[in-house]
């Protein structure tokens, strides 16, 4: 469709709140190790999303506690585990989403979410999103996790977007930033965690989805990578 402008999204981190509602999931667990039982766990949650056997991320939450609490020590049972995921359903969204989403839709883009998760846990989210998404590809979906470049290609496949009219917003610079960067597409690096990674691979950085609007206005009108 001539005209067309799409904002791909990653969901978790991004746009819902993951690490807090993780942790507070977590506190039952480990107490004041909490933080260092969840850091493990996202160790433990990228070997598993690397592994050639793709599995579903109910299975990456509950295995990658389970090896998270191996690696820390602190004892983690089949209780635990439910507990972990049975949180996803209450996972908040950031405060400062729904006049960012409502605002870059006025301004014309269309929406898309691209996510690390399964199609019922997404739903969950779906549920408090204030803007209209009108394409969700999930890692059930396409059978691999970011930074692996499937979500990617099945949007382009299911929409026609290019470099030229594509633009990918998210928190993570190692499974959005950095696969986006490998494809040509410019981005937006929301640094929530303010984690001092190197921002060149993205065209801007913001540690807020506050100004994303102005930001994404700036950004299309840079010059589209050429893509070989």
């Amino acid at each position: 469709m001539p005209g067309t402008r799409w904002l791909t999204f990653d969901c978790y981190g991004t746009i819902a709140d993951w690490n807090s509602c993780m942790l507070g999931a977590l506190e039952p667990v480990a107490g004041p190790r909490a933080g260092a039982l969840l850091a493990a766990y996202h160790r433990a949650e990228s070997m598993l999303e690397a592994m050639p056997s793709w599995r579903p991320y109910r299975e990456v939450l509950s295995e990658g506690l389970v090896l998270a609490g191996r690696r820390t020590g602190i004892s983690v049972g089949e209780g635990h585990t439910s507990a972990f995921v049975a949180a996803w359903p209450s996972m908040p969204l950031f405060d400062d989403v729904a006049e960012a989403l409502s605002t870059l839709i006025s301004f014309g883009w269309r929406l898309a979410i691209l996510t690390n998760c399964d199609d019922d846990l997404f739903a969950a989210t779906a549920e408090k999103l204030p803007a209209p998404f009108e394409v969700v590809v999930t890692a059930e979906q396409v059978r691999s996790y970011k930074p692996d470049l499937g979500h990617f290609r099945r949007f382009a496949e299911l929409t026609g977007a290019t470099s030229e009219n594509w633009i990918h917003v998210a928190n993570s610079w190692v499974h959005d930033v950095l696969p986006a960067a490998r494809i040509g597409l410019r981005s937006v690096w929301v640094d929530r965690d303010h984690t001092g990674h190197p921002a060149k691979f993205a065209e801007r950085r913001v540690t807020s989805m506050r100004r994303l609007p102005e930001t994404v206005t700036d950004v299309s009108a840079l010059p589209a990578w050429p893509v070989p």
